[in-house]
């Protein structure tokens, strides 16, 4: 088997998610990974808590890559996740070291309604 580029194991991570085979993102995880939840303040510290983290999130979530930039050990995503019902989007910045993935620090931003007083300059997405 050849060797995944950066950007493949970050793929690949996502695409076992979506699947929801847990089991296949261990080896994907460095001995010594970390992810970031800044905005809730969380640091989650080895590959079987995020592991855990995930298989116990409530509901069946789906996952779709929206964009992704690589460049040398840093990958960037923006994914959309939903259940069918609600969706959320995830920035996630992922840092790889040895061909496993080291850090991830990841933002979950919460929909927000669109000001009024900027109503002139901008349109609906």
């Amino acid at each position: 088997m050849s060797k995944l580029t950066n950007q493949q194991i970050v793929e690949s991570l996502w695409a076992a998610f979506d699947r929801f085979a847990f089991a296949e993102v261990a080896p994907l995880l460095h001995d010594d990974f970390v992810c970031e939840w800044p905005q809730s303040g969380e640091r989650i510290r080895g590959r079987d808590n995020f592991i855990a983290i995930n298989q116990h999130y409530p509901g069946q979530w789906r996952i779709t890559i929206t964009r992704l930039v690589a460049s040398g050990d840093q990958v960037v995503t923006e994914v959309d996740v939903t259940d069918g019902t609600t969706l959320n989007h995830a920035v996630s910045f992922f840092t790889l070291k040895d061909g496993q993935i080291i850090h991830i620090r990841e933002y979950w931003p919460d929909p927000m309604e669109a000001q009024t007083w900027r109503t002139q300059w901008v349109e609906q997405m």
